[in-house]
């Protein structure tokens, strides 16, 4: 869905999977720093919005999730996984109840496919699902910010930040009073810095929770009765995962980021070296310079320097082998 907020000054549009607003507005580091510091907003309207209701909602949706959530407090964000039968991550969802409704939002357009699955675990449970992106835009107020919250608008707020769900129509007027904007850039920017994965950067068609630290944050060990779970058992109780996602620092005087599926290798084995992961994320961070997220195999030593294709890369552990 492309956003009314593209004809703001200096909006550029961004392009592949966050097409549908806008990359930045004219100053990508300027617009870093007002969301570190704790103003501004960002415009994720391009995200999916799935909601649940009817009064099976919870227990149903704790059936099917990694997380639990039989028992979540009206306005407690969480956020869960749906897995494949072999515990491959397939959709993730970033949700809140507010006494009568989950929301969540998704991925953009990975919805349809995630209530065609939802729909096909109804069975004789009373839930009601429903797209409700044509008529709500996912609107983020950085960690720290103090802006107002328009009135009966559900929330979900998190060490990040909060999550509005804010009705479409809104949207130009939330914009016009909650000012400056800042662009997808920009927020994804802060999402590497916190190495905070995200489905379809971070993921692949086997990736497993394991692998990108989500044990926890969107996976409870002490519950089962979903789809996956017996390899999330299995590998947490007896073996390790194949690959771990790690931090980069990344050569500052290369003009160009290296691409999402640059191979990685030992530097001391330069480009012609065996691939041990390649990169997921690449991002200028208004302090930190170049840096990155990548997926490399688990025995890759955790100091070892590597390369980025012909980028030199110092590496920081964020899954332990």
């Amino acid at each position: 869905m492309k956003s009314p907020l593209l004809s703001l000054p200096g909006a550029v549009p961004a392009e592949g999977r966050d097409e549908g607003v806008a990359a930045h507005y004219g100053d990508l580091f300027r617009e870093q720093r007002t969301l570190a510091d704790g103003t501004g907003f960002v415009d994720l309207s391009h995200r999916g919005v799935v909601t649940v209701s009817g009064s099976d909602r919870l227990s149903w949706l704790h059936l099917l999730l990694t997380q639990h959530v039989s028992d979540l407090p009206a306005g407690r964000a969480t956020e869960a996984l749906i897995l494949s039968a072999n515990g491959h991550i397939e959709h993730a969802l970033y949700l809140v109840d507010d006494g009568e409704t989950v929301w969540a939002h998704v991925e953009p357009g990975t919805q349809a496919e995630l209530i065609a699955y939802l729909e096909s675990m109804k069975f004789f449970y009373r839930v009601e699902v429903a797209d409700r992106t044509e008529d709500f835009a996912v609107v983020h107020l950085p960690a720290g910010s103090i802006a107002p919250v328009p009135e009966d608008v559900v929330v979900r707020e998190t060490a990040y930040g909060r999550d509005l769900f804010l009705p479409r129509e809104d949207l130009e007027a939330f914009a016009g009073s909650h000012g400056p904007a800042a662009g997808i850039l920009a927020y994804e920017a802060l999402r590497v810095e916190a190495h905070r994965p995200r489905l379809g950067c971070e993921t692949d068609h086997r990736t497993i929770p394991h692998e990108i630290g989500l044990i926890g944050s969107a996976v409870h060990l002490q519950k089962g009765c979903y789809r996956g779970q017996e390899t999330v058992a299995r590998v947490q109780n007896l073996g390790k995962p194949p690959r771990r996602l790690v931090f980069l620092h990344l050569d500052g005087s290369e003009v160009h980021l290296p691409a999402p599926g640059t191979p990685l290798r030992l530097a001391a084995d330069g480009p012609e070296g065996r691939q041990l992961g390649f990169v997921t994320t690449a991002v200028r961070h208004h302090e930190l310079g170049p840096i990155a997220l990548a997926l490399v195999k688990r025995n890759v030593p955790v100091d070892a320097d590597l390369i980025a294709g012909t980028t030199a890369a110092a590496q920081e552990t964020v899954v332990e082998p």
